[in-house]
């Protein structure tokens, strides 16, 4: 077993760092903690929703970081926990993301639904019910 304390912070590759940068702010409330932006104009930023830290980049092929626009799909989807995942979720389709379904009451304890942000990631919206 491991003596130490550990997080896992993502980071979301994207093909267009700036404009996501601004989406987050607008769909998420998400604060900026860094951001660099290279000579061609791609971007690296960390950002923090509700101290939900994580980071963002503009794809990188040479790297093998590839958004899910290039990738036409995902292997990851990214839970954010709040506590009125209706009023998130409804903000972020309204800054531009595409609702999946609709924030409802899941069998399984949450209270959860699912959007696409304009670059390819899924967000699972939810809060427990109990």
């Amino acid at each position: 077993m491991n003596s130490y304390k550990a997080a896992i912070i993502p980071t979301l590759s994207v093909r267009n760092g700036a404009a996501a940068v601004d989406f987050y702010k607008k769909a998420f409330d998400a604060e900026e903690l860094m951001c660099i932006t290279g000579d061609d104009g791609s971007v690296v930023a960390e950002l923090s929703i509700g101290g939900a830290r994580f980071f963002l980049a503009d794809e990188s092929p040479e790297h093998g970081n590839f958004s899910p626009e290039s990738l036409g799909g995902i292997c990851i989807r990214i839970g954010l926990l709040v506590e009125d995942p209706d009023a998130v979720a409804k903000k972020a389709v309204e800054a531009g993301a595409r609702e999946v379904y609709p924030v409802a009451d899941q069998d399984y304890g949450y209270r959860l639904g699912l959007v696409i942000d304009p670059f390819g990631h899924h967000w699972e919206i939810c809060k427990p019910l109990h």
